[in-house]
């Protein structure tokens, strides 16, 4: 049985049994705090997924919990920098400097500083027809989108037990953006070499098209944000690498943020052969590759930690899932699923990561269930005191007695 945790003290219990899951029903409070910070300290590569977070999501562990939760608002931040005001010459800029941007973000005791301001360029462009008399913030192509922190506080430093660079990015937001989400379809990474254990009839690694081109595409002015990142990854490496505190990179964002950080942590491992630990903690997003791109993942050694609202129907595009298991039980049934339709049609996609799933309330507002407030709330109601923490003890105590 699988427990689906996210729940305040007060929730009620309710059993799924077409799913075989116990799903705990919350409210959407809006938290009565701060989220408490705990040391990590030694532990610091378990709680970065050196072991998948194995024993930390079934209770969610209270360290994990506040971890999620600082990195929620990094990703929250990327939204409150941006300038969303159309009629505004900034439009599509950051509001704030960087010396001065998480505080006036609302964050000012995090012990981390902006290095880079982060930028995207859209591949996709109007339509011809759509361009005369269009303003000019709906065919805006490069907005801000990001920014890359260090962490410079040696106390905090201290608490983390390494010292902590935070990517961070921001959702879907200009017309060209959305533009970008609609192309859906997959497209080959450039120059992968497939090992030769999988076979030369091996599915080669594929991601979503428009996130792609939004990852790599450039502008006359500006580089893409796949060569910023790369820039300042560097730096930062050449800098702390090697010397002193541990180093760790957590690429954090929400919706199209999410993809976005799972193309930038996969980039930064194949790049860089020194890279240190790289973890993805993303909320809300929607699928990103096929079933290739997520063994390169796991193989790199990246960590990708997927918080989910379960009536968010984001998280359930694009494409459709076809795991590999399921095509070898068909295979043992005497049925196949044709070759062309796995390899040729580019909408068969793969789930990547370790998933904590947030049982949200049903409701027929979709903008609400993919809210990233939402996905705060509920993870903020997960809690030690939470009912079924006790119903998982109290089950894994009549295993042991029987």
């Amino acid at each position: 049985m699988r427990l689906a945790l996210g729940v305040s003290p007060s929730s009620s219990l309710v059993t799924d049994p077409r799913r075989h899951t116990i799903v705990a029903s919350t409210s959407t409070a809006i938290p009565s705090g701060r989220p408490t910070t705990v040391t990590i300290g030694k532990r610091w590569r378990e709680y970065q997924g050196a072991n998948n977070w194995d024993d930390l999501l079934d209770p969610l562990d209270h360290a994990l919990r506040s971890e999620i939760l600082r990195y929620g608002e990094f990703a929250r931040v990327a939204y409150t920098c941006f300038d969303f005001d159309r009629s505004s010459p900034s439009y599509g800029a950051c509001r704030f400097p960087k010396r001065s941007l998480l505080r006036r973000a609302g964050i000012p005791h995090t012990g981390y500083c902006v290095t880079r301001n982060l930028t995207a360029t859209s591949g996709a462009r109007l339509p011809r027809w759509a361009e005369p008399g269009a303003p000019a913030w709906f065919s805006r192509c490069t907005s801000w989108i990001g920014y890359v922190a260090e962490c410079q506080d040696e106390d905090e430093i201290e608490r983390l037990g390494r010292r902590d660079i935070v990517i961070s990015f921001r959702g879907t937001a200009t017309c060209l953006e959305w533009l970008e989400n609609l192309r859906a379809t997959l497209t080959h990474l450039p120059s992968v070499a497939m090992p030769a254990a999988l076979g030369s009839d091996a599915a080669e690694p594929m991601v979503e098209r428009g996130f792609w081109s939004l990852f790599t595409s450039s502008s006359s002015t500006r580089g893409s944000l796949r060569d910023q990142v790369r820039q300042e990854i560097r730096r930062l490496i050449v800098k702390y690498g090697g010397r002193g505190n541990p180093l760790s990179l957590t690429v954090t964002g929400h919706s199209l943020g999410a993809a976005l950080a799972v193309l930038t942590a996969y980039d930064i491992t194949t790049t860089f052969q020194d890279a240190p630990m790289v973890t993805v903690v993303s909320f809300g997003g929607p699928r990103v590759g096929n079933a290739s791109f997520r063994r390169r993942l796991e193989e790199s050694g990246i960590k990708v930690l997927r918080i989910v609202n379960t009536q968010d129907v984001i998280t359930k595009v694009p494409g459709f899932v076809v795991e590999d298991q399921s095509v070898a039980e068909d295979n043992e049934n005497g049925s196949s699923i044709p070759s062309w339709l796995l390899s040729k049609t580019g909408w068969v996609y793969a789930d990547i990561g370790r998933e904590l799933r947030l049982p949200g309330r049903r409701t027929a507002n979709v903008v609400a269930c993919h809210d990233l407030s939402v996905y705060l709330n509920l993870v903020n109601q997960l809690s030690a005191n939470c009912p079924l923490r006790s119903l998982a003890m109290r089950a894994a105590a009549s295993q042991s007695q029987g």
